[in-house]
């Protein structure tokens, strides 16, 4: 049976999105954490706060393709410094990333409803504390929301 991505499926993922803490809420179609290929629609609300992250694993390459609204995508090098930006948008010059391993990202939701399509390889792995950018604040933290304000500086 096919599944369909729909203005009604986004609606209610941002709906969602908006009443949780995190400002995020994702629709997985793989069927289970240990596939080994994850599809999914993530969708983010601008208040969101995405920590700097990599994946160090060689299978744990990122594509995101922007669904609605609008991303800016900052990518940095070792030392915390945003050495590319930028937005991803339908119908805009960008309309997806695909992020290899190794490089320390981040997505900030620019608009209300955001929402992209992601695929990297499973099986499911929580982000080890090595991978988190050492740099950025840890999610949750009274810095995190300056930090994100400064983040959002990049796409006026």
């Amino acid at each position: 049976m096919i599944r369909v991505i729909d203005r009604a499926l986004l609606d209610g993922l941002a709906a969602a999105a908006a009443s949780l803490p995190r400002q995020r809420k994702n629709h997985n179609f793989h069927p289970a954490d240990a596939f080994p290929c994850h599809r999914m629609i993530n969708a983010i609300e601008p208040g969101s706060y995405v920590r700097p992250h990599r994946h160090l694993d060689a299978f744990k390459d990122e594509t995101m393709v922007c669904l609605r609204g609008r991303f800016g995508v900052v990518v940095f090098d070792e030392g915390g410094r945003a050495v590319h930006t930028l937005v991803m948008a339908p119908g805009g010059d960008t309309l997806g990333v695909d992020i290899p391993h190794g490089v320390y990202h981040t997505l900030v939701a620019l608009d209300p409803g955001s929402a992209i399509l992601e695929a990297k390889a499973g099986p499911y792995q929580p982000l080890a504390e090595h991978e988190m950018a050492p740099w950025a604040p840890a999610e949750g933290s009274a810095a995190a929301v300056p930090y994100l304000d400064g983040l959002r500086r990049f796409f006026p």
